[in-house]
């Protein structure tokens, strides 16, 4: 049953209404931002929502390749198992990387290469040796999904939009929060005029429930719109922090703002190599290729060397065939091999790899990425819920001298604090809990969308009788008369617009295009 607010509330409500200086404004740029972002906030919410659930997603998709049962025989060592799923390739194919966990009910898996750069793992019973089956990297299932939710599988392109669409969210719940802010706050003014008597007490209670709980008994766009910016205001803090934590992991202004933090020494520290240890980044593509063809051993990792990533110069973590880096080392170049001017014969096995990290104190839940040249490392990527705990190791291949151990504290606080956005957003850090909360603000986010298409149909401009036009253009909220200047508004928006560029350049363009294409008034209602 829907409960009848008493005749007081009503009167607070209808005062709460009342449309102020600058709200048409607000209205019109919330309008606008939830026009663009609609569909992409849909596509953002499902995607991850099922991305935050991999984890019990993924064994339940694919039993026979990733399950195994746990048997009281030892676990067959790492290079025996990689030997199985070597031989398992076509001729040709390039081992790529490892993934090490000790789940006992858990298979090994080995990332491969196939002529044509496809990537196909492989899955290896470590009990039997048995090889269990393979997939494609790129065709699983949230392998799509993630590509989806970064770039809806349309490239650069695609990556650009996702990134336009999170900034165009924070003006979205920013303008949304404002929007209800001013009506809520003068409402509970009214309200206080008669708290001193018991109908005030029960008016400030009615006034303070009709903001925070759905008007059920309307009907119509008022009850659509109370459904609306009820979940907008509940939302508004974590949905903030939800967006501006994925938008260092965007493709364009994410990449370079974690280029300009390594540079600048908030990301990983600017001497984090030291000693003089030579990077990729310093050699002349031409020697880079010599020395690989000079030191590649017949059937060893470098035999492909000048067919492989893993063997331009300049490379950085985020170039690896790894499937999670930490952010912080994202941008920051890759070592050679120190060991590799001696020519030496005997190299380090990935089993003697294992047990180096064992004494570093990683035990299970990282990629290990295969030296595909005579001049490349073995590198180490731990990836946990704990972003205390991230850990980067490079292993020189031949002597396995660790040649840099790159922690959480070794982080400057810019990536430290990227690092706890990265696992609460990705619904990592504490656990069930922590998903169910991502997947909630996710898809309220969602609910949003939902709920402002509806409230825009239902007030949508009529279509005139014999006319092929639609009258009032989008539907936009008119434009104010006499608008107060709103500084800090456009102070914000031009903030916004120097630390997105991308975003900046198309503030301007929507701004053109609401003078110029969409300017006349439009005789709409607030309500």
């Amino acid at each position: 049953m829907s409960a009848t607010l008493p005749a007081s509330a009503t009167r607070v409500a209808r005062t709460a209404g009342a449309v102020h200086p600058g709200y048409r404004t607000l209205w019109r740029w919330h309008f606008y931002a939830g026009l663009f972002v609609m569909p992409f906030l849909i596509v953002l919410a499902i995607t991850g929502t099922i991305y935050c659930f991999q984890p019990q997603i993924e064994p339940l998709l694919y039993p026979h390749r990733l399950v195994v049962a746990p048997a009281a025989t030892p676990r067959l060592p790492a290079d025996a198992l990689l030997a199985r799923a070597r031989d398992a390739m076509p001729p040709g194919a390039r081992m790529l990387r490892a993934h090490v966990e000790a789940n006992p009910a858990r298979s090994a898996e080995f990332v491969f290469a196939r002529a044509g750069g496809v990537k196909e793992s492989v899955y290896v019973n470590p009990y039997s040796g048995e090889v269990l089956g393979s997939l494609d990297v790129e065709s699983r299932f949230m392998q799509m999904d993630r590509m989806l939710h970064r770039k809806l599988l349309l490239g650069k392109t695609g990556e650009l939009l996702m990134e336009l669409a999170a900034c165009w969210t924070l003006v979205m719940i920013v303008t949304g929060v404002a929007l209800w802010w001013p009506r809520q706050s003068r409402a509970l003014g009214a309200a206080g005029e008669t708290s001193n008597t018991a109908s005030g007490a029960g008016t400030g209670l009615a006034t303070i429930r009709a903001a925070l709980w759905p008007r059920f008994g309307a009907t119509g766009r008022p009850f659509w719109k109370s459904v609306h910016s009820t979940i907008g205001i509940w939302l508004a803090v974590g949905a903030l922090l939800f967006v501006v934590s994925g938008l260092p992991w965007t493709g364009s202004w994410g990449k370079q703002f974690k280029a300009l933090a390594t540079r600048a020494s908030l990301g990983a520290p600017r001497g984090a190599w030291g000693g003089g240890l030579p990077l990729q980044s310093t050699l002349q593509g031409g020697q880079n290729a010599a020395r690989s063809t000079a030191h590649a051993a017949p059937g060893s990792h470098a035999d492909h060397a000048g067919h492989d990533m893993a063997s331009m110069p300049g490379m950085v973590m985020d170039d690896l065939p790894l499937p999670n880096v930490p952010w912080a080392v994202g941008a920051v170049p890759v070592p050679q091999s120190p060991g590799a001017r001696t020519q030496p014969v005997s190299r380090w096995t990935l089993d003697q790899v294992i047990a180096q990290m064992r004494k570093l104190g990683v035990q299970s839940g990282y990629d290990v990425a295969l030296p595909a040249t005579a001049t490349g490392v073995y590198v180490v990527s731990y990836f946990p819920a704990d972003p205390q705990e991230e850990r980067t190791v490079y292993i020189d291949q031949y002597s396995g001298k660790v040649l840099k151990d790159i922690g959480y504290g070794d982080y400057g606080v810019v990536s430290q604090a990227v690092a706890y956005g990265t696992s609460l957003h990705m619904g990592r850090y504490f656990g069930l809990a922590n998903q169910l909360i991502c997947a909630a603000i996710s898809l309220g986010l969602a609910a949003l969308a939902v709920t402002g298409f509806v409230m825009w149909w239902l007030r949508r401009p009529a279509r005139p009788a014999n006319s092929s036009r639609t009258a009032g253009g989008l539907g936009a909220p008119s434009r104010e008369r006499a608008a107060p200047p709103m500084r800090a508004w456009r102070a914000g928006l031009a903030m916004l617009g120097v630390i997105f560029p991308l975003m900046g350049a198309t503030i301007v363009a929507v701004w053109v295009l609401d003078r110029l294409a969409f300017g006349r008034t439009n005789t709409l209602s607030s309500s």
